[in-house]
């Protein structure tokens, strides 16, 4: 009987050309690579391989083989990533990391389609901002990230952005049809340092520096801080989709952050992983 490991050999060796890339591809050894050779050989009964110079070459047996080892190998492959597939999708596990306003808005309706199409699968949610979540994704920590951009820029960090949709920013105010120079002399509510740092770009681009005098990321906050006449702030879209409080009125301004999907290395993604993807994708595309 043909043996597979031997057979994958084979079609290794057919495939790049040498005992030494084979190796390589397989991760074995040289030796190893020969040895399988030689007990293929004696297996069949045919010569499989002959000496060409200081490497070898493929016999007219070894071709006929070797095709029909690569055709047999890549079905096996398949059926196992096929099967690994429906198995991880029964049992498999997702780690989520988000932001507040994407847990709130975006992940319920992924969440639930997910457990419709997969009730076994188990999803692991966490609460936190996109510059730790990154970081999370790099040490294997979660699966996945739901982040906000504020530029196009996709940094070579490891990191496969996947561009989900624009979420505009707001002026809160107690009035709409504002702008940020209708508020120069205004006090601000804004978010904590590290969140606040795109804001005070774009009043600087508009030609002031705001006067914050209430420092707050919470949303529900910030905007009874707006109904108290205490300030204005701004506020992205899929926040104010979370929450909206009586009395705020909002302004849509021309600035925008972008919500996109993190995940790190090159595709495909785990069974499980893939499967949230797919639900997220489907609720927020349409």
């Amino acid at each position: 009987m043909l043996d597979l490991a031997r057979l994958r050999v084979l079609a290794a060796v057919a495939a790049h050309g040498s005992v030494t890339a084979a190796a390589e591809a397989l991760h074995y050894t040289q030796p190893t690579v020969s040895h399988h050779l030689a007990r293929l050989e004696a297996a069949t009964g045919a010569k499989l391989v002959q000496k060409a110079g200081r490497g070898i070459r493929l016999t007219p047996e070894g071709q006929v083989l070797a095709r029909r080892a690569a055709e047999i190998v890549g079905r096996v492959d398949a059926a196992d990533a096929e099967l690994a597939a429906l198995v991880g999708l029964q049992t498999g596990r997702v780690r989520v990391g988000a932001f507040s306003s994407a847990l709130s808005v975006l992940v319920p309706p992924a969440a639930a389609e997910l457990r419709r199409e997969h009730p076994n699968l188990e999803l692991e949610l966490t609460d936190v901002h996109p510059r730790v979540a990154l970081q999370q994704v790099r040490d294997g920590d979660i699966d996945l990230a739901i982040v906000f951009r504020y530029d196009d820029e996709q940094p070579d960090d490891g990191i496969r952005y996947t561009h989900l949709r624009d979420d505009p920013i707001h002026l809160l105010s107690r009035r709409t049809g504002e702008t940020l120079t209708d508020h120069r002399e205004s006090d601000w509510i804004a978010g904590c340092v590290n969140c606040r740092r795109e804001f005070v770009q774009h009043c600087a681009d508009a030609g002031f520096t705001p006067r914050i005098v209430f420092t707050s990321d919470d949303i529900i906050v910030k905007q009874a801080f707006v109904v108290a006449g205490l300030g204005v702030t701004t506020m992205p879209g899929l926040a104010l989709q979370s929450h909206l409080t009586d009395g705020v009125r909002t302004t849509e301004l021309p600035i925008v952050r972008r919500i996109h999907l993190a995940t790190y290395g090159e595709p495909p993604d785990p069974p499980a992983t893939a499967a949230f993807i797919a639900a997220l994708k489907r609720v927020t595309l349409g």
